[in-house]
């Protein structure tokens, strides 16, 4: 395998989503900055960008956008671009649409309104810039086990071969693996990409058949907060425990 790349120095934070399941928390609040355990999902998001190096962050926002400009005009680091989207770009169109903000090398692309715990050993970026092989891969997925994904009630999205190459579940009743929302991709993978509107998933599909996209297993949980008892277990999860009197 070829050396790990160096640490990424930027990063695509999609934060344009509607957070229609979340209702009715999100009538009057966009759901990345919804709030858990006193901390908004999308702080969280930034803040562990930060810690692994990251220097700039694209930020795509469109439901209650202004909002999310706004909470972002307090925060140093990482430096922020935010892209509004008049109409919604899903996460391919809103990805490609700043490309030539992310630059040459591979980017860090995260959901805005996800949670996860590190588990034992490096955080989960870090796992992905040193396992990301710049020969073999356009993109990598964190993807984590269905045991450890808090809050889901779905039937996983992938199961991974000996080498770590991705099989979507298809018409199985179910897969080993949910994706994240967690990745690491190239700006190659984005070669003759639509325009306007278009799914990640049509260029992981591409990917797949040309052997090019790769899955990490994700050592610690992974908090899905689709709904509001999704919600409640994160926050259940994350909040710090009581003080105990010595």
């Amino acid at each position: 395998m070829s050396p790990s790349i160096p640490r990424p120095r930027n990063a695509m934070v999609l934060a344009a989503g509607l957070g229609l399941r979340l209702r009715p928390i999100t009538d009057m609040i966009p759901k990345p900055l919804v709030p858990v355990a006193g901390h908004t999902m999308l702080d969280r998001v930034l803040d562990t960008l930060d810690a692994v190096g990251v220097a700039t962050c694209v930020v795509n926002t469109h439901y209650l956008g202004h909002m999310i400009a706004t909470h972002l005009e307090h925060r140093m680091r990482p430096a922020i671009r935010v892209s509004p989207e008049r109409e919604l770009l899903d996460t391919g169109g809103g990805v490609a649409k700043v490309l030539p903000l992310l630059g040459a090398a591979p980017f860090y692309t995260v959901n805005a309104d996800i949670l996860w715990d590190e588990g034992p050993g490096a955080p989960a970026l870090a796992r992905l810039a040193e396992a990301f092989d710049d020969d073999a891969m356009d993109g990598l997925l964190l993807v984590v086990p269905l045991a450890r994904a808090v809050g889901y009630d779905g039937k996983g999205d992938f199961n991974l071969d000996g080498e770590g190459r991705p099989i979507r579940r298809g018409v199985a009743p179910a897969a080993d693996y949910v994706f994240t929302g967690v990745q690491l991709l190239h700006p190659r993978l984005f070669a003759g990409h639509p325009q306007g509107a278009f799914s990640l998933n049509r260029l992981y599909d591409r990917a797949i058949a040309e052997g090019r996209l790769r899955g990490l297993v994700h050592v610690g949980r992974w908090f899905h907060v689709g709904t509001v008892e999704g919600l409640r277990l994160a926050e259940a999860a994350l909040e710090p425990p009581p003080h105990v009197p010595q």
